[in-house]
């Protein structure tokens, strides 16, 4: 039986791509993400699609159990989900805080606990975590990405001592400015105060995924 793939965030950019290449090489590819319409090329192609939300608990557990009874395995986990919301601290709300956390940091962390079993129980595999350039720097108004980013790659960095162990690899992906649909720089998609709109972005900027 081929190797098995669950990409999160796949209805555009990075996410999409990732499904794409992966089924290219073989891949029996589970592409998530909230905007099932969008990922209709990727339907046609033959990649399996999922409509899931991070933050959704039931919605993950369902997506992995889906894939353990369909393909009998899990080798790959690339948690590429999230988004970023911009604006000074004091003017961000603390739940649009709480849910950029929930999303890029929380989101991917259940997720790896309910795959893990099935990589543990094979001894291989690997969890891929894409992050961004923004876990290595920072910028006015992006406090909260940031620490989103900062957060996933402190998880990452733990996690992969913890695996290494078990035959199970932990990568992350740090992309830098990424042509997607959003135009212009995250500077541009700054939340006004107060910061109640919530602007989308690739990992290195600001679109949903």
């Amino acid at each position: 039986m081929g190797r098995v793939a669950i990409v999160t965030g796949a209805s555009a950019g990075i996410g999409a791509a990732t499904s794409r290449l992966l089924h290219e090489r073989g891949f029996e590819v589970y592409a998530a993400a909230r905007r099932l319409d969008r990922m209709a090329p990727l339907a046609a192609l033959g990649v399996r699609t999922v409509r899931v939300d991070v933050t959704d608990e039931a919605g993950l557990a369902a997506l992995v159990d889906r894939v353990v009874t369909e393909s009998g395995r899990i080798d790959v986990l690339v948690n590429n989900a999230g988004y970023g919301s911009f604006g000074a601290l004091e003017d961000v709300p603390l739940d649009e805080a709480r849910r950029q956390f929930e999303v890029n940091v929380f989101g991917a962390a259940r997720l790896c606990q309910l795959v893990l079993p099935h990589l543990r129980a094979r001894g291989s595999g690997c969890i891929i975590n894409v992050t961004s350039i923004g876990a290595r720097m920072y910028q006015p108004l992006g406090g909260w990405y940031h620490s989103t980013k900062y957060a996933l790659e402190g998880l990452s960095d733990c996690l992969r001592v913890e695996l290494r162990p078990l035959g199970i690899d932990v990568v992350m992906i740090q992309p830098g400015g990424i042509d997607t649909e959003f135009p212009g720089s995250p500077a541009s998609n700054c939340s006004p105060a107060p910061a109640t709109a919530r602007t989308q972005a690739t990992p290195a900027g600001m679109r949903r995924r």
